[in-house]
């Protein structure tokens, strides 16, 4: 029986108290408090990639193995999507076997949508070229966990305005009093009608998200800061001189002088003395490893949301 399928494919999918309920569950089971449960004993869970991944593809194989599930994985040359194949009738023949299939492409959202035509079986974006949003869930899970709320939480982003960052304004805006301060380099920041978006579930929550392409008058008083590999997964850069412009968006030990209380997350992978100095990843204001932790029990409580309702 399958007539309980929900997909997550955008944030903007999810309710309010959707969303807040995610989260808590992923608090819930990094904390041993589930009880050790496999309400999805007798399921069966398909994971494609079609681009690399560490901590998503192993938190969403190890989530649905933890909850009673069985999983089937596919690889980037092992379905007929590649001779041919549309990605509607793939997803009509997993819908005919799979309970749910967790799938990272490199297209828009709209491709996972086509997948999700078919009720019976629910689908997760695992992260596509506009939006990534079970980091974000993973994120708010692991803010929820260290400040024991997330209202009010005020967060420096700095770098490239990716999937990551859509993601993160898509979600935490939707937390009374957050204040969510972009800093992405000139001609890399999040794409507008995500930013638009983002800003009505600001005003309507209470909350702030403003973008700026410079390092300059940071906001005082942050919570968090956060940034990602300069190099997002699945993309390139046609300007050949991108590393002078993302140069002053390094995050260094020094801002900790302004910030002492903040700490730092970071989506991983890190490249060291790119995006972030070792000092900072590695040192005790980083909670980053933590947050990539979270990531399987996020993935858990998104199956158990997706399949049980």
């Amino acid at each position: 029986m399958r007539h309980d399928a929900r997909d997550l494919i955008s944030l903007t999918d999810l309710a309010d108290e959707d969303l807040q309920a995610i989260v808590l569950r992923g608090v819930d089971h990094a904390a041993g408090r589930t009880g050790g449960e496999r309400p999805l004993t007798g399921r069966v869970v398909g994971t494609y990639f079609s681009k690399t991944s560490t901590r998503t593809r192993t938190a969403f194989t190890c989530a649905a193995l933890r909850l009673g599930a069985q999983v089937i994985a596919y690889g980037p040359g092992d379905l007929q999507l590649n001779t041919g194949e549309s990605i509607e009738d793939t997803g009509r023949v997993f819908a005919a076997m799979l309970d749910a299939v967790v799938a990272r492409t490199a297209g828009p959202p709209a491709e996972l949508r086509a997948m999700a035509a078919h009720p019976r079986m629910a689908v997760v974006n695992a992260m596509t070229a506009d939006e990534h949003p079970t980091q974000a869930l993973a994120d708010l899970t692991t803010l929820q966990e260290r400040f024991g709320g997330i209202e009010g939480l005020r967060l420096l982003y700095v770098g490239e305005g990716n999937n990551t960052a859509a993601a993160l304004a898509l979600a935490l805006t939707r937390f009374a009093g957050t204040h969510l301060e972009l800093r992405t380099p000139p001609g890399y920041g999040v794409d507008p009608a995500v930013l638009e978006r983002a800003r009505i579930l600001a005003d309507g929550h209470g909350a702030v998200v403003a973008e700026r392409h410079d390092m300059a008058d940071l906001p005082g008083d942050l919570d968090v800061v956060y940034t990602t590999r300069w190099q997002t997964t699945g993309t390139s850069k046609p300007d050949p001189d991108w590393r002078s412009v993302f140069a002053p968006f390094r995050v260094t030990a020094e801002l900790w002088d302004d910030h002492s209380k903040a700490v730092f997350m970071h989506d991983l992978p890190a490249h060291r003395g790119e995006e972030v100095d070792a000092d900072v990843l590695d040192g005790p204001a980083s909670i980053a490893f933590t947050q990539a932790e979270n990531k399987l029990h996020s993935a858990m409580a998104v199956l158990e949301w997706c399949m049980r309702g």
